[in-house]
């Protein structure tokens, strides 16, 4: 079966999600040798964050910064069904807000709901019509749907808005290879072998299985 790559985006910073991802950076941050491995923890899992995100919300329930930040912990939590009902929540406080629409098309793919994810992601590409991995990911649950022309269509646009976008290449290629399209496929690994090896070597050996690159080919 063939792997595609979904992708993410960011987020809008607010001092809340700021302090987090502060918080994310440190924990990541090595120890020298010499001292003792400190357990780490997942932020996002944590109670006290829950808490304090819910809290805002008993204060403001259309606190829309609020709303975000708890779908984005439940996101993060893998609680994607809790991440979709924020979502929405959002977006019927802000109908415009496209990384919103993106991010529950993205838990929709998550849930195995490809119908549900090619929606979101197209309401989302209204407002973010320039976003890459928008297309990439939209592309990617087409694929899923058996909609390959679509699934060509979509990451044909991811590629022409970033043309050194891995990923959406990649997928690209396999679709090519779906439609048995060897020599579009193959285009796909010279462009991706331009900047990214180790994705071409992969493609190279969907399309070729008994082939391999050797290290050092251009």
């Amino acid at each position: 079966m063939y792997m595609r790559f979904t992708d993410i985006i960011g987020q809008r910073i607010t001092p809340l999600l700021l302090c987090m991802i502060i918080a994310f950076i440190s924990c990541g941050k090595k120890e020298l040798p010499s001292k003792p491995a400190v357990p780490q923890t997942n932020i996002y899992s944590s109670e006290s964050v829950f808490d304090e995100v819910k809290k805002k919300l008993q204060n403001n329930p259309n606190d829309i910064d609020a709303l975000y930040h708890l779908a984005d912990l439940y996101d993060r939590n893998a609680q994607y069904n809790e991440a979709i009902d924020a979502y929405k929540k959002v977006i019927s406080l802000k109908p415009d807000m496209g990384y919103a629409y993106f991010k529950m098309g993205t838990a929709y793919d998550r849930l195995g709901k490809a119908d549900e994810a090619v929606a979101a992601f197209k309401k989302a590409a209204k407002f973010m019509p320039d976003h890459p991995v928008l297309y990439n990911n939209m592309g990617v649950a087409y694929g899923k749907l058996g909609k390959l022309d679509e699934e060509i269509a979509a990451l044909k646009r991811a590629t022409k808005l970033r043309p050194v976008y891995s990923a959406a290449r990649y997928n690209l290629g396999i679709v090519y290879l779906k439609k048995k399209n060897k020599k579009a496929a193959m285009q796909e690994y010279e462009s991706l072998k331009k900047f990214d090896a180790g994705a071409a070597e992969s493609l190279l050996k969907e399309i070729n299985p008994s082939q391999t690159v050797k290290k050092g080919e251009k």
